[in-house]
């Protein structure tokens, strides 16, 4: 009845007994013949992406995998391991810890680069200083309290870029806009601040023309892996109700 079928309504999958087909493609002709994030853009975007495409797309993926048990994802997902539940389960609590501040800012930075775009000097400081007025301080993509004066994924991220520009696979405005807001702001700080991981990744998501929502979404699924490396390390390792710092040490009671 169609009041069933047409409860779900989907472009992204068709299955019946025997058949699987993922945007129109038969399960057997993707599995062998296309890459993992080759497939991923598949079925979020609903086109194929091939050549220097492709190949930013998969390093912005690879890039943001982990950051070590200090990143509040990872340390959540190895804590959870210690619990009781299961990898699913504790790679479900790692993920959940990614927000607005952290692994959600790439959202925030494709539209920074998009409202940025082609502008330099007073022009460019005037854009930086309304976002600021609306947003807070903090520009996205932008500082590291880790990696300073250079997030070393950035670099790499943005000669990628680079090439896959010259090559006409993409404009490269996106990484221009990122280099000036970077430079502007070292010019006003004295000193260099980092295009970190969020603001990297947002400039190849942004020239492959995803919408700013799914720079989070990406993020999130790149960290997953680490999310699952650290929740099975965890698990190999042992512990019981591991909490964020040895037992031996206790907090600061602030009296009422």
């Amino acid at each position: 009845m169609s009041d069933v079928s047409d409860w779900w309504r989907t472009s992204i999958i068709e299955m019946e007994p025997g058949r699987i087909a993922l945007r129109g493609t038969p399960i057997e002709q993707i599995i062998g013949k296309m890459g993992f994030a080759e497939t991923i853009w598949l079925l979020v975007m609903g086109e194929r992406i091939e050549g220097p495409r492709a190949a930013l797309f998969e390093a912005a993926l690879v890039s943001a995998v982990d950051h070590g048990p200090q990143a509040p994802s990872i340390a959540a997902a190895r804590m959870a391991a210690t619990c009781g539940i299961g990898l699913q389960s504790a790679m479900a609590t790692g993920l959940n810890m990614l927000g607005d501040v952290h692994g959600g800012a790439g959202e925030q930075a494709v539209a920074l680069f998009g409202a940025c775009a082609g502008l330099e000097g007073s022009e460019l400081e005037a854009v930086l200083a309304d976002w600021r007025a609306r947003n807070g301080k903090y520009l996205p993509g932008f500082g590291h309290r880790f990696h300073k004066p250079v997030d070393p994924r950035a670099p790499c991220l943005l000669s990628l870029v680079d090439a896959a520009a010259a090559e006409g696979a993409v404009t490269g405005r996106h990484a221009a806009s990122a280099r000036a807001i970077g430079a502007l702001l070292a010019q006003q700080r004295g000193a260099p601040v980092p295009l970190n991981i969020d603001g990297a990744t947002a400039v190849i998501y942004a020239e492959l023309g995803c919408p700013a929502a799914l720079a989070r979404g990406f993020f999130g699924l790149s960290r997953s892996v680490g999310l699952l490396a650290h929740a099975w390390e965890q698990t190999e390792q042992g512990g019981r109700n591991k909490g964020p710092t040895p037992p031996r040490y206790l907090w600061t009671h602030d009296a009422g």
